[in-house]
């Protein structure tokens, strides 16, 4: 249309909608997203897909994964559109479940028990300033904390700076707390702060919040949890500022030994099951630190008067002053509330095969090999698993006796062949939905009445040109992979039916291109051509995700290969093999 056009978008924001689910003034969809860990790729499309900051990159023993944080979910499902099969769709039963885990049973801890501390900050003039990011609360603990001071007959002004709140944006807010009225800005200047309360370390560590940090007179108190940028979330070469560093930026700008660094998102999930009270639990650290002139009864008196899950906020609050005036008693707590897990103890044969890679006891090597070796069987046979070893024994051989006895490289062998190796394919995709792990986790979460669907585009369909997605029913994909498993005997053979498509194809290619470098690291590795040879036997983690997105992936890779490749210089003295004709010691 000619002239100019003003369109007018008025609609609730995602973040409302969620807050007015926590306060029961909205009903909760009852269906949720689920990210079957074992399956995923960790190659961020979901969230490219999305644009959604719930989608969290994880570390796992396989490399970076997807999960879905399922207490800031805002619901919208967009996350399903990632090029995936990992995904699964969760619907709640009457039991309930949603957004929090089940809840540990965690003893109530009363005031009572709790040693008043002894203040180190000013009492009747006291400036705070919170910062974190949008959706975790910071506003909703600042107007708590106003509340509590007004309680005591307090002036408070204050000042919220939300800016985008909504995207996991940085969010400030400052305090003033005194016994009579000041006039002076509702925002803290330049060494103007008392407590700066860091609920998110990158947004607790940019210098524009910290200004008003002093080191002679701040006292900081700061949540040690690493948090996604939406960079990160999308990026899979983005990783995490060094935490220490962030950590000794906040140190440095704080009177000295009086800086707290505090796990509150780890602790508050062991003890409630959700990483929502975080913030409060962080208060309580403070407040025990003396370093929050207010009165215990009367920060309580506040989380009361919120109305929003009020047990829980109570012991959270307790709990993070417990961290402080018994730390001990705590920790102790926790170990009993973590999982106990048995390590699986491996069979014959497991043994028998990790016994080829000569590695020390009790070295990564030997960790990463000892791992990997019963999945390669579960994912093939035995002869696969012992392909694997044989070749990583090799590089370990060579790498020991020509780099100083080292085994960087063969431990990043070990990693990326076992990518490349159990790609995962129709057979494999299968087997891992199949795995009772995942059944578990969604009875743990969601309740024993759950039902839930798999997300999955079949080969045939993308054949044809449709791209969107079907959710087959529980039980008939439990009926469709244990028919489908069994079946990865004729992976690779001329009998596979999925072995001719394209992404199968270049699956296999990697893999044999792979192997022969591996050779050639062998053959070479040594001090001089060390960083270039490890950066070479690391470059496989490239290669992550499905159909186009894993191509687009291997264009990068095989770029970065032509590139070392050519700085490989040949290092080697004497060359030492490992026949792989062999059989094991």
């Amino acid at each position: 249309m000619p002239g100019v056009t003003v369109l007018i978008h008025d609609q609730e924001c995602a973040t409302e909608k969620r807050r007015r689910r926590k306060r029961g003034t909205l009903e909760e969809p009852r269906t949720r997203v689920l990210i079957n860990e074992a399956v995923c790729e960790g190659c961020g499309d979901c969230g490219a897909a999305s644009n959604c900051l719930s989608v969290h990159p994880v570390s796992s023993e396989l490399g970076r994964k997807t999960q879905i944080h399922q207490p800031s979910c805002n619901l919208d499902y967009s996350c399903l559109q990632g090029n995936c099969p990992s995904f699964v769709t969760v619907t709640t039963g009457a039991s309930g479940g949603g957004s929090a885990g089940s809840r540990p049973n965690v003893p109530e801890l009363r005031p009572e028990d709790l040693p008043e501390p002894e203040l180190i900050v000013p009492a009747d003039e006291f400036t705070f300033r919170i910062s974190g990011i949008g959706g975790t609360g910071v506003v909703t603990v600042a107007q708590t904390l106003a509340v509590a001071a007004l309680l005591e007959g307090r002036f408070v002004r204050g000042l919220d700076q939300t800016g985008l709140a909504q995207k996991g944006g940085p969010v400030i807010s400052d305090l003033r707390i005194t016994t009579a009225p000041v006039d002076q800005a509702n925002k803290l200047t330049v060494a103007d702060c008392d407590l700066y309360l860091a609920c998110d370390m990158l947004a607790g560590a940019q210098q524009a919040n910290l200004v008003v940090a002093d080191p002679e007179r701040t006292v900081s108190v700061t949540s040690t949890a690493q948090v996604p940028t939406g960079q990160m979330v999308v990026d899979t070469h983005v990783e995490f500022p060094d935490p220490a560093g962030l950590l000794e930026r906040i140190a440095s700008a704080s009177r000295p030994g009086s800086s707290l660094a505090v796990d509150s998102p780890g602790i508050a999930e062991q003890l409630f099951g959700s990483d929502q009270t975080a913030n409060i639990l962080l208060v309580g650290a403070a407040y025990q630190a003396g370093a929050l002139p207010l009165d215990a009864e009367s920060i309580e008196a506040a989380i009361t008067l919120n109305g929003v899950q009020v047990d829980t906020n109570l012991q959270a609050f307790r709990r993070g002053r417990q961290l402080l005036s018994d730390e001990a008693a705590l920790a102790q707590l926790l170990t009993e509330l973590r999982p106990k897990t048995v390590a699986p103890q491996p069979t014959p044969t497991e043994s028998w095969i990790a016994s080829i890679v000569r590695a020390e006891h009790g070295s990564e090597l030997e960790r990463i090999v000892l791992s990997r070796v019963p999945m390669l069987i579960a994912y093939q046979d035995v002869a696969y698993a012992r392909r694997y070893a044989l070749r990583v024994e090799q590089v370990r051989v060579a790498e020991v006796s020509r780099a100083g006895g080292r085994t960087d490289v063969a431990e990043a062998v070990a990693f990326s062949l076992y990518k490349l190796m159990a790609y995962k394919d129709e057979y494999e995709v299968a087997r891992l939905h199949r795995d009772p792990a995942l059944k578990a986790e969604v009875i743990e979460r969601f309740g024993p009445d759950a039902r839930y669907r798999f997300m999955l585009q079949p080969p045939m369909m993308k054949s044809l040109g449709l791209h969107k997605k079907i959710a087959v029913p529980d039980r008939v994909g439990d009926a469709l992979f244990a028919t489908l498993a069994p079946m990865k005997r004729l992976r690779g053979t001329r009998f596979d039916p999925f072995g001719r498509d394209h992404v199968r194809v270049v699956e296999r290619e990697l893999l044999a291109e792979f192997e022969a470098l591996v050779d050639e690291l062998a053959a070479r590795v040594g001090e001089s051509n060390h960083a270039v040879a490890l950066e070479l036997a690391q470059l496989p983690d490239v290669v992550r995700g499905y159909d186009d997105v894993k191509l687009d992936n291997v264009k990068t890779y095989k770029e970065q290969l032509t590139r070392l490749r050519a700085r490989l210089t040949d290092a080697s003295r004497d060359r030492v093999d490992l026949p792989l004709s062999k059989g094991a010691p």
